[in-house]
């Protein structure tokens, strides 16, 4: 996982989009660390888009949720958003990529952007740098993507 962030896009300005978030509630300390990084950042870059926020148990059940709101078409890009840590077992690993695969598939099958915040992490020291401190924050990073997809997607469909 890169310690970079991704550099700021243009703000949107007055253009309404509409940004639903799925979230997990396990480990909710880390999750909701991403969220208010996420708004916060999104609030800066697109200060008129409305947020719908959408709570599932954990993240394997993210991406149902996803899927109807796409199949709705329900936003200019869906964030997911939740936080796997490593236990004893490979059963994080294999949460991770069951997630991942079906947010892809997800994304690609209706053609809406998803912006896939669901991170597995090794330890709670990589989550809390992650998820509550402000340098990588991966909530920040996520908003940031969101708003350049969408704005992507948006000029393609209007031409």
């Amino acid at each position: 996982m890169s310690n970079a962030i991704s550099p700021r896009p243009r703000a949107i300005g007055v253009t309404k989009r509409h940004f639903p978030i799925v979230v997990s509630q396990f480990n909710q300390v880390y999750v909701q660390g991403l969220v208010d990084h996420f708004t916060v950042e999104l609030r800066s870059l697109a200060p008129v888009a409305t947020l719908a926020l959408h709570q599932v148990p954990g993240a394997f059940e993210i991406p149902i949720v996803v899927r109807e709101l796409a199949s709705q078409k329900r936003g200019d890009a869906i964030i997911a958003i939740g936080v796997i840590l490593q236990g004893e077992t490979n059963h994080a690993e294999n949460l991770s990529r069951s997630v991942t695969d079906a947010l892809q598939r997800i994304a690609v099958s209706h053609g809406t952007p998803i912006i896939n915040v669901v991170l597995s992490f090794d330890d709670e020291n990589q989550a809390r740098a992650r998820c509550l401190e402000d340098e990588i924050n991966r909530g920040t990073e996520a908003a940031r993507a969101a708003v350049e997809i969408a704005n992507v997607i948006s000029k393609l469909r209007n031409k």
